[in-house]
């Protein structure tokens, strides 16, 4: 039995100012929204969060961010956050960009235990510089370094109380890795079940990766809605 936590709150109490956090979500899909709006409210600063991307201006980690709360930026893609903007050319946060398919494997080897890995993505680019590079079949490819954070912050679609989840359609995107990837993991559930109630074929992240939990409704924001014209 996983704790399950009756606000989001207390599921981050424990996460003080200066924290690494990874936090799942692809734009505003799948992102934690209760847990980050709880961070918003304790007011924790100094965070480097590793994610995807940084949310929009008004939702998700752009709230954290528009609040001075995230130290240093780790992700792939930023396009669409003004304050975002604002604030790497005013230099008041510290970023590092990352290609997606490289950020996806640093996180899915820090939950793995493997320390690095070669990848040839980036070889000739400003990526590489500093980095150790090696030749493999006549091809180049650089060394880069596994990602485990302080905490993960995650959401599911539904949960077990053995902390078993299971995540809906690409909601799934990076959660899967970054919850093996946090020292402590902080699952945010959209429907809590038994024990027993889920398809042991059908969970994405086992209950042995997750610690605590809250359960907590979503609003599901819609990123950029586009329409057909009648």
């Amino acid at each position: 039995m996983k704790p399950v936590l009756d606000s989001a709150l207390k599921a981050v109490e424990e996460i003080k100012d200066g924290s690494t956090l990874l936090v799942g979500g692809f734009g505003l899909v799948g992102i934690p929204e209760n847990l980050i709006l709880a961070l918003v409210e304790q007011g924790t600063k100094d965070l480097t969060v590793i994610s995807n991307n940084c949310g929009v201006d008004d939702w998700g980690l752009g709230l954290l961010l528009k609040n001075k709360q995230i130290k240093k930026m780790v992700g792939s893609y930023v396009g669409e956050n003004k304050e975002f903007e604002r604030q790497v050319l005013s230099g008041e946060i510290e970023v590092e960009l990352i290609p997606q398919g490289t950020l996806a494997e640093r996180i899915r080897a820090g939950g793995a235990g493997i320390p690095a890995f070669y990848t040839p993505a980036g070889v000739g680019t400003p990526i590489a510089e500093g980095k150790e590079t090696r030749t493999f079949n006549g091809k180049e490819y650089l060394l880069e370094e596994g990602i485990v954070a302080d905490f993960s912050l995650i959401r599911a679609a539904k949960g077990d109380k053995a902390g078993n989840l299971i995540y809906n359609k690409t909601a799934r995107n990076f959660s899967p890795m970054i919850a093996a990837a946090g020292k402590v993991t902080i699952a945010e559930v959209e429907e809590l079940v038994e024990i027993g109630d889920l398809d042991p074929d059908c969970i994405h992240t086992p209950g042995v990766y997750v610690q605590k939990m809250i359960v907590g409704a979503q609003e599901k924001r819609i990123e950029r809605l586009t329409v057909k014209q009648g």
